[in-house]
This record gives structure tokens, sequence and C-alpha cells, in this order.
């Protein structure tokens, strides 16, 4: 396990998680039809660390994320912050976390109000959670500014008057006003150019050293993934089928899923290219998954055992768990 983690309490638990979405019916008398968007997931967040999560479109990766922060009510499950429940609280006591916990959403104009410039937008989080009183809230505007590599005269501009990675850097600079512990990033470079995304990427690195911040990171790009995280969470339509540290997960993949996933990822020295895994078929509705393991229908390895039975996600080597009738076996 990561140095990080040693000795250290979770920062966030989440334990049994699940977000289950009903249809509306389209015609009178249908039968009521659920998506299972999450279903039963738990995994740790530890202080300093950047767990990433990664897995294809609709696996459910930033519905997890929601799901934490209440945008969307939960389900079923629990989350812990420092040991209190955030699905047991009133929407008062909520707001009293929410600055500790906030996000950064992939598309940075979208999440910027229009009609509001830079430090209408700053000044509002301060004000809302009561990080400092009026007359210090300047001192930390320009603070975080430069914090995010950013002119103090931008502060009088609006959304549209600045590029796309500028737009993620005053999102950034949003998060950071209310001084939190928690950032969940939902795909927060994956709308950027390379250079961009790397110069982001970057930032977030510099910033988590500097102000002892903890990523929870949204990504379904394995290549970003690798360059900023910890450890490595793979979903497959709203379960968990591996969690390990960063190099186990790169180095040793355990699940068919996961080494598939990794086969995909470009490579420009044609030496060191490996044969790509191509998975058949399509990924499988979430509003009726396959019975037992949920990649029994795309997986080459699958056997009865796969289509009756769901494995459980247990540690198969230290610090390094998945879910898989046959992970001995493959690994060997």
């Amino acid at each position: 396990m990561n140095s990080l983690m040693i000795d250290k309490k979770p920062l966030l638990k989440v334990t049994e998680l699940k977000q289950h979405f009903t249809l509306k019916r389209e015609v009178v008398f249908q039968a009521k039809q659920v998506v299972k968007a999450v279903d039963g997931i738990s995994f740790e967040l530890f202080p300093g660390e950047t767990l990433s999560i990664v897995g294809e479109s609709g696996c459910g990766k930033s519905t997890t994320g929601r799901s934490i922060l209440r945008l969307d009510e939960p389900t079923g499950g629990d989350v812990l912050f420092k040991d209190e429940s955030l699905t047991k609280m009133s929407k008062k006591e909520l707001r009293r976390v929410r600055g500790d916990i906030q996000v950064i959403f992939q598309d940075p104009y979208a999440s910027l109000n229009p009609r509001r410039t830079i430090r209408q937008m700053l000044d509002e989080a301060m004000a809302i959670q009561k990080v400092l009183p009026p007359n210090e809230r300047e001192a930390r505007m320009l603070e975080l500014m430069k914090h995010v590599g950013l002119r103090p005269e931008y502060l009088e501009r609006y959304p549209h008057e600045f590029s796309g990675g500028q737009r993620q850097r005053i999102g950034i600079a949003r998060a950071l006003a209310v001084n939190p512990e928690i950032i969940i990033c939902d795909e927060a470079v994956s709308a950027l150019d390379v250079s961009i995304r790397a110069q982001i990427l970057n930032l977030l690195k510099k910033l988590q050293k500097d102000l002892n911040l903890t990523f929870l990171f949204i990504s379904h790009d394995l290549s970003v993934v690798r360059h900023i995280s910890d450890r490595v969470m793979v979903m497959y339509l709203g379960k968990i089928v591996e969690i390990a540290d960063k190099s186990s997960l790169f180095n040793n993949p355990l699940h068919p899923y996961t080494k598939a996933l990794l086969s995909a990822i470009p490579v420009t020295d044609q030496t060191k290219r490996e044969d790509r895994i191509i998975l058949k078929g399509d990924v499988p509705s979430p509003l009726n998954p396959p019975v037992g393991c949920r990649f029994n229908t795309r997986c080459p390895f699958a056997t009865d055992l796969c289509r009756k039975e769901e494995p459980k996600l247990r540690e198969l080597e230290s610090n390094h768990s998945v879910a898989c009738h046959y992970a001995e076996e493959l690994s060997s």
C-alpha cells in the first residue's frame, strides 16, 4: 500500500453504495424499469492520496461521485466522512460539510455562471461557506489566482472571456476557495487539449502537495490515471471489478476487463506493443444486467460458474483486490 495510507484512518468510507434510477413509464401498466447505475460498491479514500475510478462510459464512475456528494440521492448504502454519515445528514448539516468535499466538473464553461465575474463567483463561494469575513476575502482571492496560475486582473472578467484551460483553472480556484479536504475530479481534463491537459494535471499534483488535498479522480483515460494516481479502482456496469495501487494494477492486472482496458492504451514504441485484447459485443444494459459476473457476456474465459454466481471482491494479493472466479489461474 502507498506510504500515504500507512497508519491512517480513511477520510472517506463508502459502504454498499447503490444508485438505482426508476424510469418513467411510457405507456400505462408498463412494468417498472430500474437502471442499476451503481450496485453495492464499497471502498475507502485515505488522506493525501489520489484514488482514480476508471471504466467505460456507463460503468457508473461519475454516478458514484455524484452519489457521494448527494447531488443524486443514493438508493442504498452509506458514505462516511470522518466517521459522519453523509447519507443520514439533513440538508442543513450537509451544507456544513459541502465545504470539505468539493467537485471539479468535466465542462468548466457549463459549471460557471456566465453572468458573474470570477470575483463574484469566488466571493459567493466563501460567503456561503462562511470561510472568511468580507474584509479578508480580497487577499484570499488574489492568493487563489496565484495558486492556479492566473493573473489578478482576471478577477474582473466573465467566463466567456477565457479559454477552456483557463476556465478549468477557475473551476479549481472556486473549489479551493472553501478550503476543502477532498476534491472529486469528474473527468476534469477529458475536454481539454493534450498539452493543456498535462498542465492541469501537473497543477493538481502541485496543489495536492502544497495544500494536502485528497482526490477522487474519475476518468476513462488510463494514461492520465497512470500519471496522477496512487490507487486505481476499475468499475464495470455498476460494480468494482478490481482495485489496487497504481504499480500493481498497471504491471500485474488480475481481471480480464482490466487487462483489456490496459491493452488499449496507445504506445509510441512499437517494440513494447502488446497484443490488443478486443472485447466482443457491447456493454449490457444496466436495465437488465447479466446474471452472475456482469462481465461474463464479453469475457473470453467465462464458464457456467461465471454465468450463475457473482464473484465477490476479494484480496488476492497484498492490497490488490479483484472480483473474478478465476483470477488465480489467469494471473499465473
